[in-house]
């Protein structure tokens, strides 16, 4: 019984390591200036949805990286990511699949 306990504790100390990391989010004083207007490519088909651009932590710094299309996925829609405020500067929400 012991052992078991211990083993749940140990379980349950992993998953709380795993969503803490998962929340992390890197807060910067002012955003990055949004990037230049782009011109985007031909949908290769109607039923293709547009994945807007989306920023990324690399060497420091947030970098854009540009959007592209994609097909839907089944039940779910694009949410666009976006800058959001939190205390002490800004943080960036990455866009995302939604049901």
């Amino acid at each position: 019984m012991k052992t078991y306990i211990l083993k749940m504790i140990s379980l349950l100390m992993i998953a709380v390591s795993f969503t803490v990391a998962a929340e992390a989010q890197i807060i910067v004083k002012v955003r990055p200036a949004a990037p230049a207007c782009r011109v985007r490519p031909v949908s290769p088909s109607p039923a293709y949805v547009w994945v807007g651009g989306n920023y990324i932590w690399r060497s420091g710094r947030y970098v854009y990286t540009d959007g592209y299309w994609a097909a839907p996925r089944a039940g779910h829609y694009w949410v666009e990511g976006h800058w959001k405020h939190r205390r002490g500067g800004w943080v960036w929400v990455p866009g995302r699949w939604r049901r």
